[in-house]
């Protein structure tokens, strides 16, 4: 019998349109890391969490987030594009994640989501540029869903194998860097940690 605790994943969808495809893409990630992985998903939902601008006091909300994303092994993150560029609710989340960010140090997987041809390409980079900026490891490898309202129904479902193999792959790609980071019994902050020791004595020497 495994008696490991399950890992704590992060999850969050940037989208605040009520019945929004970003949501049904980020489903299918969190369904295979449930399905294929001893983990405890915590979603935080961005379309109604009370999270000030820059420059205003934090929130409860602002605390919760923070202690959620420290707490995470590992993160998944979805935005649909706007305007050539990721959510503002996914850019007030990271703002909320406070400086130095809690994300430093955390392996970040990205999904994105668009109604056009060309899929969530801008988005992407701009969210994992940003996501690099303030310390997170950034996997490679985002997928990006083009036409995502002929890709999914109505029901959350997707309607091509390619497409879904992709999505789970990024969610199996995020668990297997977490394994290979991560020594049996600590957690990933204390590996990256000990590591940036190691090269600052090495640098020192």
């Amino acid at each position: 019998m495994d008696n490991r605790k399950p890992l704590p994943i992060l999850a969050a969808s940037g989208s605040s349109r009520p019945g929004g495809y970003t949501p049904r893409v980020l489903a299918l990630a969190v369904d295979e890391l449930q399905r294929a992985h001893q983990v405890r998903v915590d979603l935080v939902d961005l379309a109604t969490a009370d999270f000030p601008f820059p420059g205003q006091g934090p929130t409860q909300a602002t605390k919760q987030a923070q202690d959620l994303v420290k707490a995470a092994a590992g993160i998944l993150l979805a935005t649909p594009e706007y305007h050539g560029s990721y959510s503002s609710a996914m850019k007030r989340f990271i703002e909320n994640l406070g400086f130095p960010s809690t994300l430093a140090g955390k392996p970040v997987a990205l999904l994105g989501a668009a109604a056009g041809q060309i899929g969530a390409v801008k988005a992407l980079e701009h969210l994992g540029s940003v996501c690099s900026h303030v310390g997170a490891f950034v996997l490679p490898g985002s997928v990006s869903v083009a036409r995502v309202q002929k890709v999914f129904d109505g029901e959350g479902r997707c309607l091509d194998a390619a497409i879904e193999k992709r999505i789970r792959g990024l969610a199996t790609q995020l668990m297997e860097f977490i394994h290979s980071r991560t020594c049996p019994g600590d957690g990933l902050e204390q590996s990256v940690r000990g590591a940036r020791t190691e090269r600052a004595l090495q640098s020192s020497s």
